[in-house]
């Protein structure tokens, strides 16, 4: 599934070699031209006919190639839209209590030494840790433990 905007880019890519080219070729001529003259008055028209030409192609050309790369990635950019934009969803998301429900659902609490949070036995986090411990309630209530957001756990501890 190609664009016809990516078909247009590579005259502007092959443009931009034959430039770069061309001017280098030029910038080459000007120099060999300038190197055999001993006075500058003789040297000039080798800068004016063939190395500012061939300079003033160089930058063309690296224009052309920038622009052209930019083109292409621009092209596949809209490409890649395209085939997102085609593409339809799997399944609906889920909607309703069970979308909503804690992924943990253990009346065991338990925290990892260190930490943060105080979390469900069951709980992603903790679940079959060797390091966490139970919850001591003394740190629950003086508020250094927070509730861990994945599990949900109850707020008393026993």
């Amino acid at each position: 599934m190609r664009t016809s905007r990516l078909r247009t880019v590579h005259p502007v890519l092959w443009a931009g070699w034959v430039a770069l080219a061309a001017g280098a070729v030029l910038c080459v001529v000007g120099w060999y031209g300038v190197s055999g003259e001993r006075y500058a008055e003789r040297q000039l028209p080798y800068l004016a006919s063939c190395t500012v030409p061939g300079a003033a192609l160089v930058i063309a050309g690296a224009v052309l190639l920038a622009h052209g790369r930019g083109s292409i990635a621009a092209a596949r950019v809209e490409e890649l839209y395209g085939l997102l934009v085609a593409a339809e969803p799997a399944e609906p998301p889920e909607t309703g209590r069970a979308a909503l429900a804690p992924l943990a659902v253990s009346g065991d609490l338990l925290m990892v030494p260190g930490g943060t949070l105080w979390h469900r036995a069951d709980c992603p986090l903790v679940a079959g840790k060797a390091e966490a411990v139970p919850v001591d309630s003394k740190l629950v209530a003086s508020g250094e433990l927070t509730p861990c957001p994945i599990c949900e756990p109850a707020e008393e501890t026993d």
